[in-house]
């Protein structure tokens, strides 16, 4: 039975990016209040700790998966172990290991991965222990599912942690028709792994976004007949940047002679290159190489402080090296030899194609800038409080 109650739905979709929605007009009709918003520096890791807390990465603590924590890390006992050959502890067996015993062992979560090397994962820690999707995820800076719990807001949420885009939309759908609850927060991921590697003007992105669209407006009249007082909100947590250049930034280190662990650390992500130093000729050597170099630029403390990703005791790096737009490393932690991607993210927030989005059929109580200003919007809307 429809009523007038208000009732709030939330579709985070991972990777939308300001330049598809406008080339496709996803969802014009439906969702006339749209804009860009500025996302953070780095990857999904950080940026959807800011859309639910409202609040920087500097601020809630969530940037990069793996965070410097040579004293609290889980693995540090594999210290004892460094005389073993890469040959045992690069070996995927090994890695499968430690990732059970990260998940299960450890409490790292049924997220963690073995992305580090196996040899220098005894100086590291990782971030997400908690599911980011319910109450304290993000503890101890308070989330909307934080709020929603503290006002007794009955709520729904649905992730990519256990049922496919499909199976949620499905659920969400049935869900609707019968649930008690007044907000629903659907998070679909699986553009992001099409937009990875698919041209925005490719056949395979257009059908995808064809089939989004005609199963969110299915969702919408769904809610329609269930309230005359419905809410509907699409937004992301960055885009995605056209791949043009690759670089073997790992190689230049290498070249250097310089050891790890005992000269300094680096981790490798797609898009930067984050250094821990030992001794300040080392720390000297590889700034030196890193200014030089033709495909990125070290972030100075102070652009880490504007950007929101400034962490005084630098568990995410003491340097920060950042690539250019379109620029990747060829191969580093987080992909092999086999990762070769059309489009990446985790570039400068002013890379235009790195735009968040924000759609909604109402319009927004507050000027909208940032995916930050997601969080003060979903609060007031469906607890009726303003930015915490």
């Amino acid at each position: 039975m429809r009523n007038d109650q208000p009732l709030h739905i939330v579709v985070l979709i991972d990777a939308l990016g300001w330049p598809c929605v406008e080339r496709y007009r996803f969802l014009a009709d439906e969702l006339p209040y749209r804009q860009p918003l500025r996302t953070v520096l780095g990857y999904s890791s950080g940026a959807i700790p800011t859309i639910l807390t409202g609040s920087t990465p500097a601020f809630h603590g969530h940037w990069n998966l793996f965070y410097f924590d040579p004293s609290g890390s889980p693995f540090r006992w594999l210290r004892g172990l460094q005389f073993l050959p890469d040959a045992v502890l690069e070996h995927r067996i090994t890695k499968k290991v430690l990732k059970e015993m990260g998940r299960h062992l450890f409490g790292l979560g049924p997220l963690f991965e073995c992305c580090v090397s196996p040899r220098f994962l005894p100086w590291f820690n990782w971030v997400e222990r908690r599911n980011i999707y319910g109450p304290r995820g993000i503890d101890p800076v308070p989330s909307i599912f934080d709020n929603l719990a503290k006002r007794q807001v009955p709520y729904q949420v649905y992730t990519y942690h256990d049922l496919t885009d499909q199976q949620i939309l499905r659920k969400a759908k049935k869900d609707l028709q019968g649930s008690a609850a007044k907000f629903f927060f659907i998070y679909l991921s699986e553009l992001d792994g099409v937009l990875h590697f698919q041209d925005l003007d490719s056949e395979g992105v257009g059908h995808r976004l064809s089939w989004y669209e005609a199963e969110l407006q299915g969702l919408l009249r769904t809610a329609q007949k269930s309230s005359s007082n419905v809410t509907f909100m699409i937004c992301s947590d960055h885009g995605m940047t056209p791949v043009k250049h690759r670089f073997d930034l790992v190689k230049e280190i290498t070249a250097t002679g310089l050891s790890m662990p005992g000269d300094y650390l680096a981790v490798y992500d797609s898009t930067m290159g984050r250094f821990w130093f030992f001794n300040e000729g080392t720390r000297e050597k590889i700034t030196a190489l890193l200014a030089a170099l033709p495909c990125g630029r070290i972030l100075p403390d102070a652009e880490l402080e504007q950007l929101g990703i400034f962490f005084p005791d630098r568990r995410y790096g003491e340097l920060i090296f950042l690539l250019h737009p379109g620029w990747l490393i060829a191969q580093g932690d987080f992909n092999g030899k086999g990762w070769n991607p059309t489009g990446m993210h985790g570039y400068h927030p002013a890379d235009p194609y790195s735009d968040a989005v924000f759609l909604s059929n109402r319009s927004p109580a507050s000027e909208m800038h940032t995916i930050a200003d997601l969080y003060p919007m979903m609060a007031e809307a469906a607890c009726g409080v303003s930015h915490e």
